[in-house]
């Protein structure tokens, strides 16, 4: 085992290179960019997220006063590749693209930034006055909650509602549950999320949840068991909103995986020894079915820190890296869009490395050893 552990980490090495140099491409020929993002600040005309440009940037609004004090020729062919930035001196231009290290050639920037990473050196963004690792570490409590709470809650309640719709498949009680399980998974989670905002948040009807925040102003005043109701208070409606969709899906996974199994032989010959119901389903059945579901955690767990919790940070107004990730896209804040790729890339990598693992555990008679990676 401990061989296949190392293959594995070996080669994480060149698929986040590669999920790394695949975006970094994508970047080059994508419009716009930090220096433009400037030159639109100077110009009046940015229309970006919310986010000041200082610190990391230089203080370019200050700088903006010299920069049309050149000739801004376009002899010298600099101002001419920006849009926006004719009338500018073209060493204002030179001085951004510095600031930004694009002076230098593509592939030098991209050796620069993995070697960086490799030791998580990942610079200051280029729009805030903040450490990029600072930054994550301020917005990561917030997508902790979300998705740990979230992949907890939605598997506590996926688990035993999909084994016994198993085991009592094509009764009542599977068809009603059948029903309420396709109209939550229809149900996109940003829509019942603003359901719950009116019904439930002062939007027309009850004012009993907060909309803002993961804790209250006054929660460092609190004691703890108060502290503990608060925090919960503040993620009732989010994890709502999330586990909707997410419960319905690992449900029917369940189901079919345990019909898949209860209709084997062994399960037969396991009955015809006399064995009870319960020792059946959950001494032999259990550890099989379980499988399919346990290889659904990785994505499930990932994709509710970035992609699964954007829209809901969103709505309720809850400033996580799902948040931080778009915000930076948007306001072309390459520093931070890179770091957090390969934060979710090392994450993703090493949740399946441990997703596999969990393999063995559950069935010993998995071997990965004996394969070949």
């Amino acid at each position: 085992m401990g061989a296949y552990i190392l293959r594995r980490l070996l080669l994480m090495i060149p698929t986040l290179v590669g999920i790394m140099a695949i975006n970094f491409v994508i970047i080059q020929f994508a419009p716009g960019g930090p220096v433009e993002r400037v030159i639109a600040q100077l110009q009046g005309t940015d229309v970006s997220a919310t986010s000041r440009i200082s610190g990391g940037g230089g203080d370019f609004a200050g700088a903006g006063n010299d920069a049309s004090g050149g000739s801004g020729s376009a002899a010298d062919g600099v101002t001419s590749k920006y849009r926006g930035a004719q009338g500018l001196d073209p060493e204002f231009i030179k001085e951004l693209e510095a600031q930004f290290g694009f002076d230098r050639p593509p592939l030098e920037r991209f050796l620069a930034m993995l070697w960086n990473y490799a030791r998580f050196d990942f610079g200051e963004s280029y729009f805030r006055d903040i450490r990029i690792i600072d930054l994550i570490k301020e917005k990561l409590p917030v997508s902790i909650s979300l998705g740990l709470w979230m992949t907890l809650i939605s598997y506590l309640i996926s688990i035993p509602l999909g084994i016994r719709k198993a085991v009592r498949d094509g009764s009542r009680f599977d068809i009603w549950t059948s029903g309420i399980i396709i109209v939550a998974y229809a149900i996109p989670g940003f829509l019942f999320a603003v359901l719950l905002i009116v019904l439930f948040a002062g939007g027309s009807f009850w004012d009993l949840f907060p909309l803002r925040g993961l804790t209250s102003d006054n929660w460092a005043d609190l004691s703890w068991p108060a502290r503990i109701a608060d925090y919960f208070w503040h993620l009732a409606l989010p994890l709502t909103a999330m586990v909707l969709s997410a419960f319905a899906t690992t449900t029917l996974l369940t189901k079919n995986s345990f019909l898949d199994e209860i209709r084997k032989q062994y399960v037969v010959t396991a009955r015809s020894k006399g064995l009870t119901e319960h020792q059946v389903l959950y001494g032999h059945v259990f550890r099989n079915a379980m499988l399919i579901v346990v290889a659904g955690f990785p994505g499930a767990f990932i994709s509710s820190f970035f992609a699964g919790s954007l829209l809901i940070e969103t709505i309720f107004s809850l400033d996580g890296l799902g948040l931080l990730g778009f915000e930076s896209v948007i306001n072309r804040d390459y520093a931070v869009v890179f770091a957090t790729l390969y934060i979710f890339s090392l994450m993703g990598l090493l949740v399946n490395l441990i997703s596999d693992l969990t393999y063995t555990w559950i069935d010993p008679r998995i071997d990965f050893e004996s394969r070949e990676v």
